[in-house]
């Protein structure tokens, strides 16, 4: 058999982030021409109610730490508790007067499920206030307060307590099915004999602990495995994820000196030594280039690009947004943060690109408020991943995305560094899942704050390939 000769390899991509958003923006996936969704241009829709604008008027969180260090003795009902409990003293707000709570979280506590009702509890406020529990993924959070803002527009409350939580550290072990059904027949059992009866049945293997799993039902990858498939498939270079993950540490250590963060974290006091935790303990100022790119792989070790260093951690946290129509803030004498002129969800395919949402999105959420990109004076983007990051902001500025996924003659355009998640992001702050959405929501508005801003907008990709997209605005 006759050789074919050499094999030659493509050239290293080895990119820098403003030439993947810009130069190389339409080497992002796509499906192919005619085989994309319809997603139509939207029409402006005024985000009103008989109250006015929803309203946010203040929010805040815990610290956010890294599973298994400082908040580890906390569960999700003790961090949305604290979150909460500071918001409503801080706001001043009558506790009467606030008609609900709906709160986000993705590993529910077994003993305290409806964790927006716990918060009630927790937060020793009125037990007549009902309580929602939500679950949007990494954007629970962001359901919560959006649930929120629909039942302020459609008149069912006035005032809403909304945010999120998550305890990465004390996620429920499971046991294999075998276990859990011998269990539930020893419970039952009435006599001794028949309880021995059912103990007999039980094997070693079947005690073995189920480790928990970031993954997707449907497709069995986890969120690193289908990021790390999509870092392939949209041509992101590791220097590029690289560079958002120094970004990301070099902006929040920055915020974090200069006291920007001193108004939206809370002070915690962890069991059983009250010892205060006032700061995130992600954030690593010394980060560099070199550091980041000693590195290894971790979802792909011979191939891939994804490293712990350019991934969001697993983290314990919380966080709470209190919103209000715009009458009633104009009643109570309260001044607002800023408001909600539009959001949008989307979703696609998981098996696809899972976390690409925030692309579908928020077009989406622009046409609604009748803007667009360049009209946005900061943005804020989860970071579940640098290469999530940068696949998103390809797909705003290719001219092929816009064309043949999103059914439009423009794209977005290109994303500005210089405004975009000014503050750091969730590869150095953490991720808490249910809680980031609000974490997001209330750095937005207060950097819009400092700077003396108007428009905001904030992109969440979630598990299951939905995105979710936020504009605010302050005047």
């Amino acid at each position: 058999m006759e050789s074919s000769g050499p094999v030659t390899l493509p050239p290293l991509n080895d990119s820098s982030v403003t030439e993947e958003i810009g130069p190389r923006a339409d080497t992002v996936w796509i499906r192919g021409e005619g085989a994309a969704p319809a997603i139509a241009k939207m029409a402006t829709r005024s985000v009103r109610g008989e109250g006015g604008r929803v309203a946010i008027i203040d929010g805040c969180r815990t610290p956010f730490s890294k599973s298994g260090t400082d908040l580890r003795d906390l569960d999700v009902v003790d961090l949305a508790g604290t979150a909460a409990a500071e918001l409503v003293t801080r706001s001043g707000i009558d506790s009467d007067e606030i008609g609900t709570s709906i709160f986000g979280v993705v590993v529910a506590a077994l003993h305290a499920p409806n964790l927006g009702r716990e918060v009630v509890f927790r937060a020793s406020l009125p037990m007549t206030i009902p309580g929602t529990t939500v679950n949007l993924a990494c954007a629970s959070s962001n359901r919560a307060i959006t649930s929120a803002a629909e039942a302020i527009l459609s008149g069912q409350v006035e005032v809403a307590l909304a945010g999120g939580a998550e305890s990465l550290t004390n996620v429920p072990i499971q046991y294999s099915r075998n276990a859990a059904r011998r269990l539930i027949e020893f419970s039952k059992a009435r006599s001794t004999g028949k309880k021995l009866a059912v103990l007999s049945k039980v094997r070693p293997r079947d005690l073995v602990p189920v480790p928990p799993a970031i993954a997707e039902y449907t497709t069995g990858m986890s969120m690193g495995q289908a990021c790390e498939k999509m870092a392939k498939e949209n041509g992101i270079s590791r220097r590029s994820q690289d560079e958002i993950a120094l970004m990301s540490h070099e902006r929040a250590a920055r915020a974090a000196e200069e006291g920007r963060f001193d108004k939206q974290i809370v002070p915690t006091f962890p069991r059983p030594k009250f010892d205060p935790v006032t700061s995130d303990n992600g954030v690593r100022a010394d980060s560099s280039m070199e550091a980041l790119g000693a590195l290894r792989p971790v979802f792909d070790k011979h191939y891939g690009t994804l490293t712990a260093g350019n991934s969001s951690p697993l983290t314990d946290g919380a966080s709470a947004v209190l919103l209000m129509s715009e009458e009633k803030a104009k009643k109570l004498g309260h001044e607002p943060l800023g408001y909600v002129r539009s959001w949008a969800y989307a979703a696609l395919d998981p098996g696809s690109q899972l976390l690409q949402g925030p692309a579908y999105a928020a077009p989406l959420a622009l046409d609604r408020a009748g803007l667009r990109l360049a009209d946005v004076d900061l943005i804020e983007m989860h970071e579940a991943f640098a290469a999530q990051i940068v696949s998103n902001m390809k797909a705003f500025a290719s001219p092929k995305f816009a064309r043949e996924e999103l059914g439009r003659s423009e794209p977005l355009g290109e994303v500005d560094l210089d405004r975009f998640n000014v503050n750091g992001g969730s590869i150095a702050i953490g991720h808490p899942f249910g809680a980031t959405g609000g974490r997001v929501t209330i750095q937005l508005l207060r950097e819009l704050e400092r700077q003396g801003l108007n428009l905001g907008l904030m992109t969440v990709c979630a598990a299951g390939g939905v995105g979710f997209s936020m504009v605010v605005e302050r005047e």
